[in-house]
């Protein structure tokens, strides 16, 4: 048996193991789900300006990057933007490539691949070489199953391509929720089966496409640098995190 055939047997395997959890003590997730919502620290969006640029004295053209995602990429846990995943991204790859680097991002909490499609549609999205997604937290939430989830990730990349005319994208996959201390158990062991599960089947997907790349959040399992709401990136995070998606761009664009 090939190693694609063991993941999706693998996968199979969690779906039914998940559906089985999900029916046995549904009573139990449903009370911690409301709960968790009614009692969860609930931390602001990262304050400043959206959109950037970064000024190299080189002869190549200007990067153009587009960031797309939800409240991680939004930055909750840090207070500025200039703390959080876009511009410190931007920073790092025009630092990489000595090259002038110029960032806009669309970005908002609570939303799944779906309503970030809505919210792109509200926006006036410039042009851009690079698309950088973090999505897939709130459809853990809100149970998308992963058939769908990566069916709204294609369409949300679809409906970007031709008007920005992006030739690479970086997606990042799903943070290691069963470690979140504001999750109780056992919800935090379903959410981060379910995510587990999700992450796994972007992995793939991703892995089959020669002009995007996927970056791992499986690696941010140190919960005390997480934001005070247990359940964000922190400051050290975000530095990490946006390091390794500057990777990405930085090795495609030297490859070119």
């Amino acid at each position: 048996m090939d190693c694609v055939s063991v993941e999706k047997a693998e996968t199979r395997e969690l779906m039914r193991l998940l559906s089985f959890y999900k029916l046995m003590p549904a009573p139990v997730l449903l009370a911690q789900g409301r709960k968790t919502q009614q009692t969860a620290l609930r931390l602001p969006e990262a304050s400043g300006e959206r959109t950037g640029r970064i000024q190299r004295a080189s002869n190549l053209s200007e990067l153009r990057l587009l960031f797309v995602g939800d409240s991680t990429m939004a930055g909750v846990g840090v207070r500025q933007q200039t703390e959080a995943l876009a511009s410190l991204t931007a920073s790092n790859v025009a630092k990489q490539l000595n090259r002038s680097v110029s960032w806009q991002l669309v970005a908002k909490s609570g939303v799944n691949t779906s309503h970030a499609r809505s919210l792109l549609e509200c926006t006036n999205v410039i042009p851009a070489d690079v698309l950088i997604t973090a999505l897939g937290t709130n459809d853990v939430i809100c149970q998308t199953p992963p058939r769908r989830f990566i069916e709204d990730l294609k369409r949300l990349l679809a409906m970007l391509r031709v008007p920005t005319g992006a030739s690479f994208t970086v997606v990042n996959g799903l943070p290691p929720l069963h470690i979140t201390p504001a999750l109780p158990q056992p919800l935090r062991w379903y959410f981060g089966r379910y995510a587990h599960l999700l992450d796994s089947q972007l992995r793939q997907w991703v892995g089959l496409k020669r002009d995007m790349a996927f970056v791992s959040l499986q690696w941010a399992s140190d919960t005390s640098k997480l934001a005070e709401d247990g359940f964000h990136p922190g400051p050290a995070l975000y530095e990490a995190w946006a390091a390794l998606i500057a990777t990405q761009i930085t090795c495609h664009f030297r490859q070119e």
